[in-house]
């Protein structure tokens, strides 16, 4: 494995490689496989312009190891956009090599360059791992607002 790793804006033509984390990550969140969904879906996201996605892939192997997906939001107080960091995944093996880090910094570094307020993101509450990395970079946890979901 090479230390060597480039992040940058998805296009539809990782889309095949995208679409296999996605459903890793998916089925890390215990849902069922279902790559082909998986694709339809993203591919969709990616023609409507509905979100943003930035890959990280190792240099010496040309694999893509992993993967976040912005989605647009707009702040009514401040009258700014936000960006909602909804999916981070980087594949198992590849995991402790900076991969999920330049996937934040990618982020952060787009928001920052459409002029946003600022990117939330939401992790399992047992996703240890997961909020230490976002506490590192400077992610706050709510403790102001109790947060409300209505399931149809």
């Amino acid at each position: 494995m090479s230390n060597l790793l480039e992040v940058s804006k998805a296009t539809l033509e990782d889309l095949q490689q995208i679409a296999i984390l996605f459903n890793e990550y998916r089925i890390f969140y215990k849902q069922p496989t279902d790559l082909e969904k998986a694709r339809a879906f993203l591919l969709e996201r990616i023609e409507k312009d509905e979100s943003v996605i930035f890959k990280v892939k190792d240099g010496e192997l040309s694999k893509v190891i992993g993967f976040t997906q912005l989605y647009p939001s707009f702040s009514s107080i401040s009258m700014k956009r936000s960006w909602i960091l909804n999916d981070l995944y980087v594949l198992e093996e590849f995991r402790g090599r900076g991969a999920a880090q330049q996937l934040l910094d990618a982020a952060q570094d787009y928001a920052n360059s459409t002029c946003a307020k600022g990117l939330s993101l939401s992790t399992a509450i047992d996703n240890i791992v997961a909020q230490r990395i976002y506490e590192r970079n400077g992610y706050q946890r709510d403790n102001e607002f109790y947060n409300y979901y209505l399931t149809l």
